[in-house]
């Protein structure tokens, strides 16, 4: 063994403890550090300084001194050992960092990591576990749990099966993919077998899709041009039904319709229950994009919003949104998992046979599977449904509130209502994309909202999903908006 490597095997607890104690530091510093720090070089910037108390840790060499700026490190030759590392890296790159665990990081509907969540991900490394074969099956039968906790919470049927994958983008391919092989039923061919050629042309019908749909289809080989946008209701991002019926209707053979559960700049829903009773006079796979909309299913005050979500024949939900597990996670249901392993199936003699409940290797793209369940296992097994309720409602209200000190504001202006959980918002005057680059750099310190364009008017958004989140964050992203307001005027 490399004399380094079996050093550091030697002191591998002290090297964990050192680990945690810049974990924790971390941590702890979320409320001080610069939401988004500048962006120039690291060098220049004050270190995040130790905890307290920290003279239990190991001593560590100092870091290998930069090069000329610019340039890149080189590869080192012979490594000095993970200490060296952690210095090196909380010199170089932790001052970097965003604060995108804390509660002003309002961008990409990002949310953070439960302490339970954490604790799940780190035994995730520990444990080390490609869990997609039957041959060594604890992972497996802990995601199958986790699965059905999920099910439980969003109030899906047992018709519904789920496995676990990196995101949203992931999740929609999945659902697409399976609706593909669906469409291939309809039509006597197999794409999976065949090729997407063999569908011939294709329709896919939405109001208001996420972009990763549009990613989706050029992935799948249906193309992004098959994607036709339907009319949406006055003033809304919900698809008008009756506009659809009208799609459908004009549409030959079979489709697949795209509806959202909560779009990404009003969090606007379909009426989900609508456009499934166009079932009865249409042929179409309903796949639901419920990426964070789901999670309105938790609230008794708007779960209606996701009423009809068990309707769909695949389903996306992204966890590492409102669930507040750490990157990457999300899960991916189906009411077809026959279709599915027909896209997905591995053949090879050492994975296990497809069966009555086929290994997670015949589910989805990867054959190498993270156990990412168990960051989602624990903060369900250690909250569960009121404990992450709460942290729903808490960010509604947050969200809520932003909306009403910006709209009190003669500064800005809202371009939607707050609906759930997203505020869309521009300037009053003036609300060109250079002048709200300017506002939202001169905020990030406080507050990070990401831009966005609504309704043909430029804007920004502040997404509200992180567990942290209260109305004094509310109260100083407010007033880190006013100020940068001042400040570009």
């Amino acid at each position: 063994m490399d004399r380094t490597l079996a050093a550091d095997l030697t002191r591998l607890p002290g090297l964990l403890d050192a680990t945690r104690h810049a974990a924790a530091d971390a941590l702890a510093t979320l409320d001080d550090r610069p939401v988004v720090p500048p962006s120039a070089g690291g060098h220049d910037r004050p270190v995040v300084p130790p905890s307290a108390g920290g003279h239990d840790r190991p001593v560590v060499p100092p870091p290998v001194p930069p090069p000329a700026e610019g340039a890149p490190h080189a590869l080192p030759g012979h490594g000095t050992g993970t200490a060296a590392a952690l210095a090196d890296f909380q010199d170089r790159w932790a001052p970097r960092m965003s604060a995108s665990a804390g509660p002003r990081y309002l961008g990409f509907v990002t949310g953070g990591a439960t302490p339970a969540a954490l604790v799940g991900d780190w035994l995730t490394a520990v444990h080390d576990q490609n869990s997609n074969s039957a041959l060594d099956g604890a992972g497996q039968d802990l995601e199958r749990e986790t699965v059905h906790w999920l099910r439980q919470l969003f109030h899906l049927g047992p018709d519904h099966t789920g496995t676990f994958v990196s995101g949203a983008t992931m999740s929609n391919t999945t659902g697409l993919a399976i609706a593909r092989e669906w469409l291939g039923e309809r039509l006597g061919v197999s794409p999976a077998d065949d090729g997407a050629a063999a569908l011939g042309p294709v329709r896919v019908l939405s109001g208001a899709p996420h972009s990763s749909i549009a990613k989706a289809l050029s992935i799948l080989g249906l193309g992004r041009n098959s994607l036709v946008p339907v009319p949406t209701l006055p003033g809304r991002e919900a698809v008008d039904p009756a506009a659809l019926d009208r799609a459908l209707a004009d549409t030959p053979g079979p489709a697949v319709v795209v509806a959202n559960a909560g779009t990404v700049n009003t969090v606007d829903f379909d009426d989900l229950r609508a456009v499934a009773a166009l079932k009865e006079r249409h042929d179409f796979w309903l796949h639901t994009d419920a990426a964070f909309g789901a999670f309105a299913a938790l609230s008794p005050a708007h779960a209606h919003l996701a009423d009809g979500l068990d309707a769909s024949d695949s389903l996306c939900i992204d966890l590492h949104k409102w669930l507040n597990v750490p990157y990457d996670s999300a899960v991916q249901f189906t009411r077809r998992r026959d279709l599915q392993t027909r896209v997905f199936q591995n053949s090879a003699a050492y994975l296990g046979p497809l069966g009555e409940h086929p290994d997670l290797v015949h589910l989805t793209p990867e054959n190498s599977h993270r156990l990412r369940a168990l960051a989602a296992w624990f903060t369900l097994r250690a909250y569960g449904r009121e404990g992450h309720r709460e942290i729903v409602e808490r960010d509604i209200a947050c969200a809520r509130a932003l909306g009403a000190e910006l709209a009190a504001d003669p500064a800005f202006r809202l371009l939607a209502p707050v609906r759930l959980n997203v505020v869309c918002f521009t300037l009053a005057a003036d609300p060109t994309p250079p002048r709200l680059a300017a506002l939202r750099e001169a905020a990030a310190a406080e507050v990070f909202v990401t831009p966005t364009v609504h309704a043909g008017t430029a804007g920004l958004r502040a997404a509200f999903s992180n567990w942290r989140t209260a109305p004094s964050d509310v109260r100083r992203a407010a007033a880190a908006l006013r100020a940068a307001a001042r400040e570009i005027a």
